[in-house]
């Protein structure tokens, strides 16, 4: 049971802040009487153990799960225990910063192959044909 959150080697675990609050949806009692969804918090922004290309690469990766003010939000609540849900809102973290360093591949630009090529033209051709056999004349 390791809940150390890492980016690229670095620690981050005491920038992260964790709570615990009310999980919604099915569940009967236990939802109703322990806090058990786990919300964990990340500054990018304000992080002094991040370098600033680290910040960029991060904000701009994860864009569209980091909120106005800077903050990557992770919630997890699926697990019926607050400490099971801790462990896996810690290793989806872990999971989107190396998803955000992984190296992206490089599109390659490819010709088409000239059977598709040739079945193209071929398709197009009939289908003229078959227009032209349409009009009157």
């Amino acid at each position: 049971m390791d809940l150390t959150a890492l980016i690229k080697n670095k620690d981050v675990t005491n920038e992260l802040v964790i709570t615990a609050s009310k999980s919604g949806g099915p569940g009967g009692q236990n939802v109703n009487k322990v806090n058990s969804k786990v919300t964990l918090r990340f500054n990018v922004t304000n992080s002094p153990t991040l370098t600033e290309h680290d910040k960029e690469v991060i904000l701009q990766r994860l864009a569209s799960r980091i909120s106005t003010d800077g903050e990557l939000i992770i919630t997890a609540q699926h697990m019926r225990t607050q400490l099971q849900n801790k462990e896996a809102a810690i290793a989806k973290f872990n999971q989107l910063m190396e998803k955000a360093y992984a190296p992206r591949k490089a599109r390659k630009a490819t010709k088409p192959t000239k059977s598709s090529v040739k079945k193209r033209l071929d398709s197009k051709k009939k289908h003229s044909e078959k227009k032209k056999m349409r009009q009157g004349l």
